[in-house]
This record gives C-alpha cells, structure tokens and sequence, in this order.
C-alpha cells in the first residue's frame, strides 16, 4: 500500500486517534505499531517535504542513490530489530569498512593488527602485536586507556598513536572543540582492535535496505490508518495550554484545530522548538555536505574515509561502495562540521551533552510530566545520540506502553506500563 498524504488545511483531527510528531525511525515506527496493533487512526505531522527523516535516500542528476543528511548504515544484534524491519525491505549483506587518511596513506579504522603494521613497520608492528596479545589475549577489543595503564612504553606509543593521528583532530573538528576542550572520558573509550577483523562494525546484523530507506519507510508508513501531512511544523498548529502564566507551569493540554486532543502525543522533533526555546536553545552541532560527482566507477578505496590529521572536513564517503550500484559515475559526500545556530536553515545532529545542557533539556522535559498523552521519543526529543536500532527498540517499547495505557486507563502511575507489573514492596 502506498503512503497516504493529506494537506493539513483539509483534515479534521476528530477523524484521528493518535498524532506522531516526525516521520523518522521513532515516529514511524511508533505509527505503525499504533495503526497496525492498536487499531488507531494516526496522523503524521511531517515539518519536511518527504518522510523518512534523516534516512530519507534519493538519486541524484547522475542516477546514484544518495543519502542526503549523511551516511546512514544498519548495523544492530537485535534480533528484534533485524525481524521487524525485515518486514518492510529486503537487505544487502554489505559490510561497512573504513579508512583513515594518514597524510595520504590509508589505515583502517577503529585501529587494527593491520593498521600498526602499515603505521609502525612490520618488524616493529610483530613485536607489538605480540605483546598486546600476551597483555590482552587475541582477538580483543582495548581502550586507550587500558593501554596507558600499562608498564610497557611502547604500548602507550600504541596509545599515543592513535590519539594523536586517528582520533584528536578528527574529534577537534566534529565537535568544534580545542586539544583541551577534547572529554578524556572520550578519549578513554577509543578502541583498539587485536584482530585483522577490519569491518566498522561487529553486529551480528549488517546490511542495506535493498531499494533504499526511503522506499523503506514507504513501506513502513504504507498503511490504511496512517496518514501523513507534509512541510507541517509542530510548533505552528499546536496550542500549547499551560497550567498558569508561570514561565516553569506544565502543560495541560495540547489543542489542534481548536481541540483538545486526547489522545497519544508521540513526539520526535526538539522540546526546546516546540516551547519556542523560552529556557533558550538545547545546543547541537550540525553539519553542512558537498557533493561531487566523477565519470569513474569509484573514487575512494572504501565506502568511507576519515580526514583524522587533514583537510576541514571530517570524512567522505562514497555511495555506490554501500548501496552495491554499478555505472560508470560515481558521487562522494564531505562532510563539514558546523555550530548549529540557525534552526530555521539547519539540522540539528549531535546533542552536547554537558551536565548544563542536561539541565536545560529536563526543564524542557519536566514541562510535559502532567501530560499523561504526551510521549517524547527519539534523539532530538530525549536529546542523545541514538543508533537506528535503538530508536527502533525504543519506539517499539513505547508504542506497546502506549497500548497499554490505552487499555488500562486506571493502572496507577507506578505501574509497568509495558509488563503490567507493579513494584516489590520491601
């Protein structure tokens, strides 16, 4: 079945049981579940003018599917996740792989047996080899901080390597930061791999949706009870009502249409755009993409390349390398990070994540507690930076809490809204 799209000008709320705000990962799923396992009429309010969020893929002038707010590839070991989506697109069994540019030599990323050895020698790289496997055992996973607290100086030079020509400058551009601005509990959880296992990702479920996540959520949102207004912003049609004038008062309703709707509010967009950032913005990077198209088949070696000592952006990645097309043209994507100051011509990606911040967002969030219709879900509306497959498990969840409330309006606010279960009492 194909989407069903409606100019919001044209509906009547009371023909709609519930409102999803965002037609990404967790709004999408979350309507899905509601029209297909509830039975709901549900109304998508969509502020761009295609669906599928920052997944939304297309082709571009020279016929190459592009993913147009960056690189997206699934990965999860969630068999929940890998059988629900499962439903909506078939998968290829590509395997992400990346390089770093290493003053023009490429190493692969995160660090392996292979990338010492181009970076350190082969005679020198054997004997180190040898003694992160006699410190760690083989085939591991280790942390830069691991290796630092080490005796053996040269494994802190492994160490000090990778800090200083994987992840320190990469890190300064992408997040707009100094060497000493730079977290060191970041820093401490850089990986390094004892293994020539040189895939991005060890998930026992990797792949791309084989006609592209836009034909994805097409799928997804195909649906007889789902109908989807497009270039319709939040912020614009719903009436906020408050419970008194105070700056910090909670919501008491939320009206659309001159209604107040009492039914599920699920909500993926910014909570600080939605109160039209009274506490002042929640801050994010953004990112800003240039395109280039070459009459060759491939451009880079890999799908993805990291600038981790170069150049102002941070990587590029090549398309056709993830989406298995074949032709004679190919398009690349850099990638520039950016401040994110301007909501009405940016994105915004990645929450910073501060206690300050923190405290921002859960004044935003304490304003929907009294809310009991109201569902804040995603990365923007939770603020954190989540993995599609989360996003996924996340608004299944939610959506079974949903129905749960739904069928049991009287349960007590403890209650376990998914399992029905109460609380021990001690």
């Amino acid at each position: 079945m194909t989407v069903r799209y409606a100019d919001f000008r044209d509906i009547a709320i009371t023909d709609f049981d519930a409102v999803v705000v965002g037609s990404g990962f967790a709004g999408a799923v979350a309507a899905r579940e509601l029209a297909e396992q509830a039975a709901l009429n549900v109304l998508i309010i969509e502020k761009r003018d295609h669906i599928a969020g920052n997944m939304y893929d297309e082709y571009d002038a020279a016929g190459i599917l592009v993913h147009r707010y960056g690189p997206h590839i699934f990965h999860t070991n969630s068999q929940e996740v890998f059988d629900y989506l499962n439903r909506f697109s078939a998968w290829s069994a590509y395997q992400h792989r990346v390089l770093a540019d290493w003053y023009g030599t490429y190493l692969p990323v995160p660090v392996n047996k292979s990338s010492l050895e181009i970076a350190f020698g082969d005679e020198k790289a054997a004997r180190l080899i040898e003694k992160l496997i006699a410190t760690f055992g083989d085939e591991r996973k280790v942390t830069l901080n691991e290796l630092r607290a080490q005796a053996d100086p040269e494994l802190a030079e492994v160490a000090d390597f990778v800090y200083e020509n994987v992840f320190l400058y990469y890190t300064q551009k992408q997040w707009g930061l100094t060497p000493e601005e730079v977290d060191p509990s970041v820093t401490a959880r850089v990986p390094v791999f004892i293994s020539r296992d040189d895939r991005y990702f060890q998930d026992t479920y990797q792949g791309m949706p084989e006609e592209g996540y836009t034909r994805l959520f097409e799928n997804l949102l195909g649906h007889e009870r789902i109908t989807v207004c497009l270039e319709t912003e939040a912020e614009s049609v719903f009436e906020l009502v408050f419970e008194s004038g105070a700056e910090d008062a909670p919501l008491q309703a939320i009206r659309i249409k001159d209604e107040d709707f009492e039914g599920p509010i699920v909500y993926t967009g910014p909570l600080d755009e939605l109160f039209l950032a009274r506490f002042g913005r929640l801050p994010y990077r953004s990112l800003d993409f240039v395109y280039e198209t070459y009459d060759e088949n491939y451009h880079l070696p890999c799908g993805t390349v990291n600038y981790t000592v170069t150049e102002d952006y941070t990587r590029i990645t090549e398309f056709k390398w993830l989406t298995g097309q074949t032709g004679s043209k190919t398009t690349i994507m850099k990638e520039y990070p950016r401040s994110y100051d301007d909501p009405a011509t940016q994105i915004p990606y990645y929450a910073i994540i501060d206690d300050d911040n923190d405290a921002r967002y859960e004044r935003y969030r304490r304003l929907t507690d009294a809310l009991p219709n109201f569902y804040p879900l995603g990365r923007l509306a939770q603020y954190r930076y989540f993995n599609m497959d989360k996003v996924v498990v996340d608004a299944l969840a939610a959506s079974r809490r949903i129905m749960f409330r739904l069928d049991h309006p009287d349960a007590p606010d403890d209650i376990d809204a998914e399992t029905g279960a109460t609380p021990a009492v001690s």
